[in-house]
């Protein structure tokens, strides 16, 4: 049994993850590699999922919605069959499921969140840690993050990464660039939700550092104001905001880019940067939580409170060819070791089929 409230939730990372890690559990399923596993996604009423797939069926269930649904309507049409949540919350009573816990971010970076946010959250991951649910998470940093907030040691925590091919799935829509003028002139891209840690402010305060910089900012991606509190509206003449765009858009805005700059200051494990690689698209990283760990040898690395050195390497870059040819190769190979199927495979074997009989 697998939760599918995240169905009904905004496109970020956490949601990008859990519909790639199920549609290579269907790939897997289909081409009967796992005879032993049968899943059925429960979702609550009235959700109409984006994504489908051939071999999990999707049942509607409950009258609720939101967290009563999870804790409520959800283990009560589960019963006694194992449940897997891929997005971080769980209903808190049920004893027979894995968990994937992303990052501990709302202990270590608590300001990025609302206080009916942080709450909730350290509530349920308290909650199924006491219950004995099998903890999952996406890094090494963020298993060591998590058991220090959490009454669990790291040895219970499971680390599973994840993956960034499915960038490679739609065409390139280049209209958007021809629209916002980004095909016309060299553009950094940035992507991410507008949460506080993950620290956009730092690449403006660097291009007002810059005189007549060569190239312009584009940020994709948005954010839920009273999850993520007001951090104050960030403007530039410079900065292109698109907000969320499409897949389609997104790989054409990677492709086309000058080079890719992720200066959070708190990450899980980063999908963004993969998918940068994944386009050959250089990347700038900011050396702090997980970023070091997923991006390995295929990035540059800068201060993430620091926009003036974050400035010099932008304009490095911009008039160093040879140096952005060498990180798109060092990106292209990095990206090769990460898989959706691998993925959907260790958490077969080493959770949904645990236990079950040969």
């Amino acid at each position: 049994m697998i939760n599918g409230r995240f169905l009904q939730r905004p496109v970020t990372g956490v949601e990008r993850g859990a519909a790639e890690t199920l549609t290579a559990l269907d790939h897997l399923l289909s081409a009967g590699a796992l005879p032993r596993l049968s899943l059925v996604l429960a979702v609550p009423a009235g959700t109409r999922p984006a994504v489908s797939f051939r071999n999990i069926p999707v049942q509607q269930v409950g009258r609720n919605q939101g967290h009563l649904w999870e804790h409520l309507d959800l283990p009560l049409f589960c019963g006694k069959r194992r449940l897997l949540n891929l997005c971080n919350t769980a209903p808190v009573f049920k004893r027979n499921q894995l968990v994937v816990i992303h990052d501990a971010a709302v202990f270590s970076v608590p300001q990025a969140f609302s206080a009916s946010f942080r709450l909730a959250y350290k509530v349920i991951h308290a909650g199924l840690s006491l219950i004995g649910a099998r903890i999952l998470t996406v890094s090494e940093f963020s298993r060591q993050d998590l058991a220090q907030h959490l009454p669990l040691s790291a040895e219970r925590i499971a680390v599973l990464p994840e993956s960034a091919e499915h960038v490679l799935r739609h065409s390139p829509d280049r209209a958007l660039l021809e629209r916002t003028g980004l095909a016309r002139r060299p553009y950094v891209l940035a992507v991410s939700s507008m949460a506080a840690h993950k620290n956009f402010r730092l690449v403006l305060d660097a291009l007002t550092r810059l005189d007549n910089p060569p190239f312009d900012i584009a940020i994709a991606g948005g954010g839920n104001a009273k999850v993520f509190g007001q951090g104050g509206e960030l403007t530039s003449d410079r900065v292109k905001w698109l907000g969320y765009v499409s897949d389609a858009e997104l790989r054409a805005l990677y492709e086309g880019a000058m080079c890719f700059v992720f200066p959070s200051i708190y990450e899980g494990f980063g999908i963004p940067p993969l998918e940068a690689m994944q386009c050959g698209c250089p990347v700038l990283a900011a050396r702090a939580a997980s970023i070091p760990e997923v991006c390995g040898d295929a990035a540059i690395y800068f201060d993430p409170q620091d926009p003036a050195a974050l400035a010099q390497l932008l304009l490095q870059v911009a008039d160093d060819v040879s140096l952005r040819n060498t990180l798109k190769q060092k990106g292209l190979a990095r990206a090769q070791q990460f898989t959706w199927k691998r993925v959907a495979q260790e958490l077969a074997h080493h959770g949904l089929l645990k236990g079950l009989p040969a």
